[in-house]
């Protein structure tokens, strides 16, 4: 009767092997066109006035006409110099900075949304670097398909701690099952480190984003989009238009992050994304299931290592591939550990989450 709980595993190795079945087909893309589109990069922005001198450094290196785009810098109510270190930059020609007309990220968006000149927007994030053909490459991509949303590569790049290295390779699991589900054409994730839609769509769609939660600007808008059939949603595969962001630093910090993503999960309306979120999770709970069980009757420690070995198959498939395609195959080497690590930083996320839950209703109460 043990062995019936590996029935339970099936919904989520049919999911992940038909991801890995999209990325098996991916393609790269490259520059086919010289298409001269004026676009908007709007960066929303709180106490950032440390790494925004980069961002524009990098942005302002562009191989694009500089006539041709403009950056809107949206200070989100920062207790530091953002606002004045945004001002005083001078690489860019067309730069605006912009105090938040409300408060959060959601409404900062918003805010530079509605300044904006571009037919195109494009979102990244201040702590964020970009290649010199960052923006040619997505308004090439833009230009000979007309998606209504591109959904643009992120990596995360750190030190070379164990730490640093698992936070790199869990982030490319995401990056796979972004790509995958997206080039399936049934889109989950998206990041707005790396992000374009069209000004006309975000406005359609901008007050389906849940001010209620402080995050998931990125996601909520993708969940609002896909809902209409004949919007058109694509994956941007190519290694000019990545966008590398920072690992956390601490180990609190990083669980803050994870559960600050899954606090909206509870508000997702978007079918599929509910079921993976939900089918990702039973996995979880049946190896700590399995594991607890074992000490009480040895037989579950082996339906245990079962249960890891067939989890292992897809789970390897689209971390290879990803890995592949970002040229970080070296992190496979922690692939078998963070395995073992995995279950144990899921729950340390969920219960981070909890605790947050509760101190907002002790504030509440307060």
């Amino acid at each position: 009767m043990q062995w019936l709980l590996l029935i339970i595993l099936i919904p989520y190795i049919y999911i992940l092997l038909r991801i890995y079945t999209s990325l098996a087909k991916i393609k790269s893309y490259y520059l086919d066109s010289n298409a001269e589109i004026f676009v908007s990069v709007i960066v929303a922005c709180r106490n950032e006035d440390q790494n925004l001198p980069t961002l524009l450094k990098n942005i302002s290196l562009q191989n694009y006409n500089p006539d041709l785009f403009e950056v809107i810098i949206v200070d989100d109510n920062s207790s530091d110099k953002t606002f004045s270190t945004a001002t005083e930059f001078k690489g860019v020609k067309n730069l605006i900075v912009l105090k938040n007309q409300g408060e959060g990220k959601k409404q900062a968006i918003r805010t530079g949304v509605a300044a904006s000149s571009g037919k195109l927007i494009i979102t990244t994030d201040a702590d964020c670097s970009v290649g010199n053909n960052w923006l040619k490459t997505i308004i090439s991509f833009y230009a000979e398909n007309k998606p209504d949303m591109v959904i643009c590569p992120v990596e995360l790049h750190g030190g070379r701690s164990f730490f640093h290295r698992f936070q790199e390779l869990e982030f490319l699991g995401l990056q796979g099952v972004t790509a995958g589900t997206a080039l399936a054409g049934n889109p989950v994730m998206c990041n707005g480190a790396n992000l374009a839609f069209t000004k006309e769509t975000f406005n359609e769609h901008s007050e389906n984003l849940h001010d209620e939660l402080p995050t998931g600007d990125d996601v909520f808008l993708l969940h609002s989009i896909k809902k209409e059939p004949e919007n058109k949603i694509m994956w941007l595969e190519s290694a000019d238009a990545i966008v590398t962001a920072r690992t956390s630093e601490t180990l609190s910090s990083f669980l803050r992050q994870r559960a600050r993503w899954i606090s909206k999960a509870g508000s997702y309306s978007d079918r599929f994304t509910q079921v993976l979120a939900i089918v990702t999770f039973v996995t979880i709970l049946l190896e700590w299931f399995l594991l607890i069980a074992g000490i009480f009757n040895p037989v579950f420690f082996l339906v245990l290592l079962t249960a890891l070995l067939l989890k292992v198959v897809p789970d390897y498939l689209i971390l290879r591939n990803t890995s592949k395609r970002y040229g970080k195959k070296s992190l496979l080497w922690l692939f078998f550990t963070s395995q073992i690590i995995y279950p144990v930083y899921v729950i340390s996320v969920f219960f981070c989450y909890l605790i947050g839950v509760i101190n907002y209703h002790r504030s509440s109460v307060e």
